[in-house]
């Protein structure tokens, strides 16, 4: 009897409706102290949970009281075993006479997206080609080994110390587009990334109207990419990826990067002595930097977005990015990055695809009226320069009259 009572409770837990909300209810729990978010018109209370995001609270938080579908399929490869960690989050679900769109979002966009995410699974574009990965690390292994040699025949001079820096910065250069398949900068902590971007880079008027003079802005494209990129991996990013692995537990990234520094310093150490490996490691890494700094920068920087906030994932993509035109050197330069809008739509997608999809891409923002912006690679780098000019300009304007 007592059995019996119990599956009788139980069924009827199974049984019991769920709560309904409409998006006016949704839309008001948008706060860092409380925040909701709907995937596939399912209702979860992500405030406790965004804290311990393995993406980061900003990702995640970022969709506070919208419609998180399209992020959320594009960001997890495992869909099945992300939705265990769904289940005690979730308390509810749309209103039936809700739209599965908020906030006024075309949703003739959003289910001609999802049908060319389908076709892109349907053609197997989510598969990486493990040939392709095995020639890029013996590409980088090629050239670690061309390093060595010119400094083992030719002595640690001047001019074959430089040349081998620019051999060795260019295989990193390739190792980082390689590990940039497996994760995305937007994991790193947003604070410390303000912290460089305020000094370095002012993005918006506010800078200037309230006064902050932290470095004369008016001149940025002249110093930044003198200034900025030998902060950005050789101080701050060696440090931030080295701990962010530490943090998430990831060991095995963790021992491919020690190993670089172990193969490093055994190499060169018996020509250059410990203080001459740190100071030549240094130098690797700005030249790296730049490299880094001007492959993003160009499809990022450039792009003039607006202060919109709710559009829905395929048209916030498409604004807030830029493609540079396909050819052998621009893919190999950029580690394919030159397809960054594509990048950006599927993050989890192997570079080695995304050209294939940039035609389906191409074809949908013509149906609906998108910009699909692409430029000549050269086009793309100075535009950086115009870009930070620019405003810098502004700041002043700002700064000045405000």
């Amino acid at each position: 009897m007592g059995k019996g009572g119990n599956q009788g409770e139980e069924a009827t837990e199974r049984e019991a409706p769920m709560a309904t909300f409409s998006w006016e209810e949704i839309q008001k729990h948008n706060l860092l102290t409380d925040k909701w978010l709907v995937v596939d018109r399912k209702v979860y209370n992500i405030t406790k949970w965004s804290s311990r995001h393995p993406g980061g609270q900003r990702v995640i938080g970022h969709y506070a009281g919208e419609d998180a579908t399209d992020a959320f399929l594009a960001f997890h490869r495992d869909l099945d075993f992300v939705r265990k960690f769904m289940k005690p989050l979730l308390i509810g679900e749309l209103a039936p006479e809700e739209p599965s769109q908020d906030r006024g979002k075309n949703p003739q966009i959003t289910e001609d997206f999802r049908a060319l995410r389908k076709a892109a699974e349907d053609m197997n574009l989510f598969k990486s080609n493990h040939l392709f990965f095995l020639l890029l690390l013996a590409h980088i292994i090629v050239m670690e080994s061309i390093a060595w040699f010119i400094i083992f025949y030719f002595g640690n001079g001047w001019i074959p110390t430089i040349i081998t820096a620019f051999v060795l910065a260019t295989s990193q250069a390739q190792a980082g587009w390689l590990q940039h398949d497996y994760g995305h900068l937007s994991v790193f902590k947003k604070s410390a990334w303000n912290h460089v971007v305020h000094k370095f880079i002012i993005g918006h008027l506010k800078y200037g109207k309230k006064k902050l003079k932290y470095l004369p802005y008016n001149y940025q494209h002249k110093y930044f990419l003198l200034i900025g990129p030998p902060m950005l991996i050789p101080m701050y990013f060696q440090y931030q990826i080295i701990t962010t692995m530490i943090s998430r537990r990831d060991w095995v990234d963790l021992a491919w990067a020690m190993s670089y520094y172990a193969r490093f310093f055994i190499t060169y150490v018996p020509f250059y002595g410990i203080l001459g490996a740190v100071l030549f490691l240094n130098f690797i890494r700005f030249l790296e930097s730049h490299w880094f700094v001007w492959v993003t920068q160009m499809n990022h920087l450039v792009m003039e977005i607006d202060h919109e906030p709710y559009r829905d994932w395929f048209s916030s993509q498409l604004v807030a990015t830029c493609n540079v035109e396909q050819s052998f050197f621009n893919d190999w330069f950029s580690g394919h990055l030159n397809f960054q809008i594509e990048h950006h739509l599927f993050p989890t997608m192997p570079r080695h695809n995304l050209h294939k999809v940039a035609p389906l891409v191409k074809s949908l923002c013509a149906k609906h009226g998108v910009k699909y912006q692409e430029k000549p690679l050269l086009r793309a780098m100075l535009d950086i320069i115009r870009c930070l000019k620019k405003s810098g300009e502004l700041w002043l304007d700002a700064y000045l009259h405000k």
